[in-house]
């Protein structure tokens, strides 16, 4: 053994020690890396669709991209839990997470999907226009500063010269409810989310018109996609690479539904469906609301669409400081 003189000693030691703390180092930032991001969703909301296609299809991996799921019992819940800082992402619209940002909470937005709901009636309704719903009981998945139905007011107007809320009997309720009261004929006619639209639709049930139909008669072309992830600005400066990679799964996830069928096989199970051809309504539905990419074309729609609720809303729906902010919405780098 060489035994080397104390300052050459002392030289080595220290060499090695810079190295070990090194070492040391590096793993502790590949630790934090791979800490998966949270996740917020409703039990049986459908962008479990999209998350449980990234896993099946190992996008996650593919991508680096781990994340975990906490299962909420509504929306309210998810919101909270992302504004207490339980989780990094929750799904919710952006006029919600616009607002917060207005107040002062740096949020950010991505859409997942542009599928929107729909006026349906029965197969047998002599409801067969806008007009027609005059007198009559229109359940309203929501309360009455929903965003689908205030846009429908507002297209409204020119077909019954005047405000249909003023015409109509809002019934304001969950959706699944409305469902049910429109089966047993309480209600006339009811606005729904495109889920439940669907599942009416494979019922007999006819749409009367679809609120992406509202939107571009209301000059919104495109039709700007409203639900997607909502996250704290902060999550991009702690982990840009991880949310980088999370929407890079998504993206991939959500052409994987749009053009696989077995990819649908697979989430049949889980999907609660009462017959194929719900299924299949279903699968349609959400392939037809899978996003392009976001442009400027896209904001600009999005500023007129602010710009419309902030006016049928008032500052109940948008704040005492209504004002658009572009730097709201998130886009993948080039």
């Amino acid at each position: 053994m060489i035994v080397l003189p104390g300052p050459q000693r002392s030289r080595r030691e220290a060499l090695l020690l810079g190295a070990a703390a090194l070492v040391a180092a590096s793993g502790a930032g590949v630790a934090r890396a791979a800490a998966p991001l949270k996740v917020a969703t409703l039990k049986f909301g459908t962008v479990n669709w999209l998350l449980d296609t990234v896993k099946a299809e190992g996008l996650d991996v593919r991508e680096g991209a781990a994340f975990e799921r906490t299962d909420l019992a509504s929306t309210q819940a998810l919101t909270v839990a992302l504004q207490a800082g339980d989780v990094d992402f929750a799904v919710s619209d952006w006029p919600w997470a616009m607002r917060r940002r207005i107040d002062g909470e740096p949020f950010r937005f991505a859409p997942y999907s542009s599928a929107l709901g729909a006026v349906m009636v029965g197969k047998d309704s002599v409801i067969a226009s806008i007009s027609d719903l005059k007198g009559k009981k229109l359940g309203v998945a929501g309360g009455p500063l929903d965003k689908s139905w205030l846009l429908f007011r507002a297209y409204a107007h020119k077909e019954v010269d005047g405000d249909i809320a003023a015409m109509v009997e809002p019934v304001f309720g969950a959706p699944p409810l409305l469902s049910e009261q429109l089966r047993l004929g309480r209600v006339d006619a009811v606005l729904t989310f495109w889920n439940f639209a669907a599942r009416l639709d494979a019922q007999g049930y006819r749409r009367l018109i679809d609120i992406s139909e509202v939107m571009s008669q209301l000059g919104l072309k495109p039709p700007p996609p409203l639900v997607g992830f909502v996250w704290r600005e902060t999550l991009e400066q702690k982990s840009g690479a991880q949310v980088d990679a999370f929407f890079r799964a998504i993206a991939a996830a959500n052409q994987v539904l749009k053009t696989s069928d077995a990819a649908w096989e697979r989430l049949k199970p889980s999907m609660q469906v009462a017959s194929d051809a719900e299924f299949m309504r279903l699968r349609d539905y959400f392939r037809a609301g899978v996003p392009g990419p976001w442009g400027e074309a896209e904001l600009a729609s999005s500023k007129k669409l602010y710009d419309l609720l902030a006016d049928l809303g008032g500052p109940e729906f948008v704040g005492a400081n209504p004002h658009f902010e572009p730097s709201l919405f998130w886009s993948p780098k080039a």
